[in-house]
């Protein structure tokens, strides 16, 4: 802090002497180290807070930046939400349109084709593969097979 050197010191102890007097220089020097020490304790106190300070100030710049970064973030974010949610609505009732075009399209087709064409047989139907399930059952209203096992002795032919 104080630049002062060995002979500095010398001088003002030899003045010190002469003014103060050899008696009462002990107690004089004592209390001057003892003041000494207070205002290196203080200076250095008043260091230490000024630091934290700086520090503290430095945290909230960063915290304050930080902040703002998040929040230009979320900005983004939420405006590229909203023109994700617009294209998708957009998106959606074009679907809606188109849907309820060929709906409409499809119910108005069949009364104009069925009168404007003959009708033919279905030939439609005769290219799909049927499943057996799906037609009825083919034993039913049909007659009883004309040959009987020939373990039962009794055929078509032989009534009672």
């Amino acid at each position: 802090m104080f630049d002062i050197g060995f002979s500095e010191l010398v001088v003002i102890g030899v003045v010190a002497l002469i003014v103060v007097g050899p008696e009462r220089l002990p107690k004089v020097a004592r209390t001057a180290g003892h003041l000494y020490s207070r205002m290196q304790r203080y200076v250095s106190s008043v260091k230490s807070d000024i630091g934290r300070e700086i520090q503290l100030d430095e945290l909230r710049r960063a915290g304050q930046s930080f902040k703002d970064s998040v929040e230009s973030a979320a900005a983004g974010v939420e405006q590229q939400a909203t023109v994700v949610d617009d294209f998708l609505r957009k998106e959606a009732s074009d679907v809606t349109q188109a849907v309820t075009a060929s709906v409409t399209a499809v119910e108005a087709s069949p009364a104009v084709e069925s009168a404007a064409l003959p009708a033919e047989p279905e030939t439609e139907h005769s290219l799909q593969q049927s499943l057996p399930l799906d037609e009825p059952d083919q034993n039913t209203g049909r007659s009883a097979p004309a040959a009987t096992h020939p373990t039962s002795g009794e055929g078509p032919d032989k009534s009672a």
